[in-house]
């Protein structure tokens, strides 16, 4: 074998497991995942108070996002919002499993077949009425709650948690619910 094919056959191994293992990766490195963890709690309807903005939520307003259980233990997950450029409602039907521990929320969730994302519930009332949600890296964070509004005290809390995790809070886009 010539060294330009080895070297390339190498480059292309580490590109792979750099892409596999990135993949399992599900929670960024400061952040911790609340636990113990209800599921049962969690479930129903939440409204998005705020988010830093992606490709998928682009231009959506009215956000909300809905969990029940499916009938093989994992979580049915129905995102909603209102496409402000076209005035439609978008919707998108995906699952989420947790990662290990079930009282542990640190879970996985696809909303494109075998292709799944982290989902970290880090701080969350004891009521489970408001909830600071992430991604698997510092560009995805979520504020959740049960209500279109929540309380400065609450804000200030979450973003106080978030900046000590290391997430850019200043990204955050505050989404209108009208």
């Amino acid at each position: 074998m010539n060294k330009s094919k080895f070297v390339f056959g190498g480059a292309l191994i580490a590109a792979a497991a750099y892409i596999v293992l990135d993949s399992c990766k599900t929670i960024p490195a400061k952040a911790v995942a609340v636990k113990p963890f209800d599921k049962e709690k969690y479930l129903g309807k939440w409204f998005e108070i705020a988010r830093i903005d992606f490709r998928f939520e682009k231009n959506l307003s009215n956000t909300t996002a809905e969990y029940s259980l499916n009938d093989d233990g994992t979580i049915r997950v129905v995102n909603r919002g209102l496409n402000t450029k076209t005035g439609k409602t978008v919707e998108s039907v995906g699952r989420a499993r947790f990662v290990g521990d079930p009282e542990e929320a640190k879970l996985k969730v696809s909303f494109f077949g075998p292709f799944y994302a982290g989902y970290n519930v880090i701080a969350i009332d004891e009521n489970y009425n408001n909830a600071l949600v992430c991604g698997k890296n510092a560009g995805y964070l979520w504020i959740l709650s049960r209500k279109k509004t929540i309380s400065e005290r609450v804000k200030n809390n979450f973003l106080k948690i978030a900046e000590t995790m290391g997430f850019d809070t200043s990204r955050l886009l505050w989404v209108d619910h009208d």
